[in-house]
Parts: structure tokens; sequence; C-alpha cells
């Protein structure tokens, strides 16, 4: 994966191909197959490239059809649906080999001004009190943490706690909970687009592991096969991805093989910024 915030933003920066047409390259990974925030980010960021200046995302969902192949580029074909008054429509298909891998369907908005109210950001430890996710991760896998470090370098996680027994996090109505303090490993320009698939990005790292919490194994485990199935986003307030946001997650229901998490993600002053929706393949095998 990037191994810094420099390799993250060239990677997002997608040479253009034709008209509305885009090819994203890949970073060095052990990963088997391509990471699905990668894939996410890239398709967001070849819909932004043909959306007015004036309109930023506000929502997008996404399929994951095939697992994505990391040794060859992918290719984002954007299709412009709709260009309104205040809202575009957008819809992207990434391929590889000739086959559809991913689809997304992204809308943007003018900004305007209206009604304001939201959710109160949980009372939670500040990052530098919170251990890195390596080291959680660590824990879990006996995997060394250098490792998890060296596949997320561009990411800066810390790891605020979950439900497990013995967890910080307690919830009666939630057996699954886990939060985290996530952001960019360095500065980012100052441009609200990038910021965006930055989250996109990110936010795809643990989302179906809060899945996963009540059962007491982690995405990668041994005897179990795990897959992102679709993603959702919504945009609600303007941020920064290189400053600490907290990413509350909550995993509703887990059953039929299939896991579903729900993330609320708050900036460090309180403000919800965003919420994230994503079910995935958790099946036990072996």
């Amino acid at each position: 994966m990037p191994d810094s915030i420099g390799d993250l933003v060239a990677l997002l920066d997608l040479e253009t191909i034709e008209d509305n047409l885009f090819r994203g390259r890949q970073p060095e990974t052990r990963l088997q197959r391509v990471f699905g925030g990668q894939v996410a980010g890239q398709a967001l960021m070849a819909a932004m490239r043909t959306v007015p200046a004036d309109r930023l995302v506000h929502s997008l969902h996404a399929y994951f059809l095939l697992g994505g192949d990391p040794t060859v580029p992918i290719v984002y074909d954007a299709e412009l649906v709709r260009d309104g008054g205040s809202f575009s429509t957008r819809r992207v298909v990434a391929r590889q080999h000739g086959r559809a891998i991913f689809y997304l369907t992204a809308s943007f908005h003018k900004t305007e001004t209206g009604m304001e109210h939201q959710d109160v950001m949980p009372d939670v430890p500040e990052p530098d009190a919170c251990p890195r996710l390596s080291e959680m991760l660590e824990r879990l896998s006996g995997m060394p943490g250098d490792a998890w470090d060296q596949e997320w370098a561009a990411l800066d996680v810390r790891y605020v706690g979950d439900s497990r027994p013995g967890g910080r996090l307690k919830g009666p109505d939630h057996p699954a909970l886990a939060r985290l303090w996530i952001r960019a490993a360095g500065v980012l320009p100052d441009d609200p687009t990038l910021h965006a698939c930055v989250l996109t990005y990110a936010s795809d790292l643990t989302l179906l592991g809060a899945t996963l919490v009540p059962h007491e194994t982690y995405i990668g485990a041994p005897g179990l096969q795990s897959a992102s199935l679709d993603h959702t986003m919504w945009f609600h307030r303007p941020f920064r991805a290189d400053e600490w946001l907290l990413y509350d997650q909550v995993a509703p229901s887990a059953s039929g093989a299939r896991g579903l998490a729900l993330g609320r993600v708050f900036s460090a002053d309180g403000r919800l910024v965003a919420t994230v929706a994503q079910e995935g393949l958790i099946r036990p095998v072996g």
C-alpha cells in the first residue's frame, strides 16, 4: 500500500486517457487483491474530475463485484448521468481484464444553507492516549505491528477501544462497537475533493472489522473469508482528512455469512462530518 501520504495523493491522481475515461495506478502491496478503499477513492476521484468545480460530493453508493488484481492498473469509465440546477449525478465503472470489478454512483451538490442539527460526539480519550491500531492487531493476530504499519503507512490510526470482553466500550443495546481516531499521516493540499477521496480510502480500512468484535476474530484471520460487498457514504460538513477524525462504528447485525456496519465520523471539535455504511462477507471456512 502507499508508503506515505505523498504516495496516497499520487495514487488518487488519475491519468486521463480520454474524455471521462481514467486510469489508476497500483501501489506496492502484499495484499492478494486490491484494497477496497483504494478502488472507491479512485472511482470517486474519476467522478469528481467530470463535475463543475462548485459542486462537492454529498453521497456515494458502491458495489464491489470482483476482487481487483493488484498487479495491473484499473480503468475508470465515468458516465455523466445528470447535471441539474443544484445537483450532479455520476456513475463510474471500474474495469480490469475486460471485466467490471466495481460500480459507484455519486451525487454532488452546490453549497447551500439550511436547517442544522446533529448527533453528539461520544466522549472518548484523546488520540495520544490511545494505542496505534497496529498494536491492537498485533495482539489479535500475532503478526508483528511493524508489518501492519508498513502496509498502512499513509494513515495514522489510533484504537480507542471496542466491546470485546474486557474492552473499553460497553453498550447493552450494541454488542459490536469499535471506535478509532484516524487521519492522513501528513499534510494534504487545500483541496476538499482530495480530502473526500482520502476519507473514502480510509473508511474501508476498519469498518467491516466491527462486525467481528463479538466473535473474537479479525479481518485476515485463518478460517475466515471476508470481503466488502457494498459501501455507502454521506458527507455532511466540511472537514480535513489530515486532522484527527473519530470513527465511531457499530455493527447492528451479522447473519447469513454477512455483517452490516455503520460508522459516524466526527471532527475533533465535535462536528458530524460523514456517515458510512457497509455490508461485507464474513464467512467461516475450513
